[in-house]
């Protein structure tokens, strides 16, 4: 996991180290569901811009000092558990517009 940074709007992001490059993304929110934290990002391209709606679910833990980390969910069940909690989410959200907000 990268650098946590915010925007004059206190928006964050959060730049992924993947195998083929980094990727920022701008954090939806981050929620729990069956005792766990969980973390939605929207990756964005070079415009910072995400056109697809896709959105990233990783784990997300703090250690004893508050530093945050993301780890991959490799299990089916868990990740339809945060899945349904992301779309509960969602439910009281206009998606479209968190959209459109990360490209201004």
């Amino acid at each position: 996991m990268g650098k946590n940074t915010a925007d004059d709007d206190d928006e964050m992001y959060v730049d992924l180290e993947l195998d083929d490059g980094t990727v920022t993304c701008s954090i939806v929110t981050i929620f729990s569901a069956d005792n766990k934290d969980y973390i939605a990002l929207l990756p964005l391209d070079e415009n910072g811009e995400n056109h697809d709606g896709e959105v990233w679910l990783y784990g997300h833990e703090e250690d004893a000092e508050g530093n945050p980390s993301l780890r991959n969910i490799t299990d089916e069940e868990e990740y339809e558990i945060a899945c349904d909690a992301f779309d509960e989410y969602l439910d009281g959200q206009d998606f479209d517009e968190l959209i459109e907000s990360d490209g201004d």
